[in-house]
């Protein structure tokens, strides 16, 4: 499965099997998020085997069996947020590529001592459920194109290509509070501009869910053929 077509196959899942993660993909997992903590200077963790942080009267919502997922961690910053969107949703897809199932976590769990590290200065933004779903989850209403974005007839393909596939990234309760605009080329710069910017969101994760559809975006589109602005 390619990337493309693990944001097409990837839902939410909320209820997980029984059932045990090979030690080879979690490894692959840990190589992974060992190079995005280097790279992005974040504090990720995975848990594996520990059953308490998504149940129990601490831990709410339509969680269940989940054991194994990642402590989305990091330096206290205004980009934090977005960083943790960005990358977190670069282990989503690998996971699905993988084969496992997941879902992001704002609210819906609790921390249990001893399962994660922080050091100074630095703060847990949200978990990420991780394992074999009992079902492949499903497909939410998304906005329409010109409602997310300028994209038209007379824009490239490329950015077209970048729209649909930011229209299938998970925001949190499926806000979708966010629009991207081809600029084209902008006064000295080599590239076409593409802005993305967040809208005002009463419910918060705004800046988490612009870093997601900002990999989703440039996963479709093809990060060479553009400039973030």
């Amino acid at each position: 499965m390619t990337l493309l077509e693990a944001i097409e196959a990837r839902h939410s899942v909320r209820k997980f099997k029984d059932e045990p993660t090979p030690g080879d993909i979690l490894t692959i997992l840990r190589d992974r998020i060992r190079e995005i903590n280097e790279k992005a200077s974040l504090h990720i963790q995975l848990v594996t085997g520990e059953p308490k942080a998504f149940s129990g009267p601490l831990a709410y919502g339509s969680f269940s069996g989940v054991k194994n997922y990642l402590v989305m961690a990091g330096k206290k910053g205004d980009d934090l947020d977005e960083k943790i969107g960005y990358y977190g949703e670069q282990l989503v897809l690998l996971a699905q590529t993988l084969g496992l199932n997941s879902c992001w976590a704002g609210l819906s769990y609790r921390k249990v001592a001893g399962t994660y590290e922080l050091s100074d200065g630095e703060k847990i933004e949200c978990y990420i459920a991780l394992g074999y779903g009992e079902t492949q989850g499903r497909g939410h209403k998304v906005k329409d194109v010109k409602e997310i974005s300028n994209a038209s007839d007379i824009t490239p393909n490329w950015f077209s290509k970048g729209v649909e596939a930011a229209i299938l990234a998970p925001t949190a309760v499926n806000q979708q509070k966010f629009y991207l605009e081809y600029l084209g080329i902008l006064g000295l710069s080599k590239a076409p501009k593409v802005a993305a910017k967040s809208l005002f969101s009463m419910i918060g994760y705004i800046k988490m869910d612009l870093g997601i559809v900002k990999y989703h975006f440039e996963l479709g589109a093809g990060k060479e053929n553009f400039e973030w602005m």
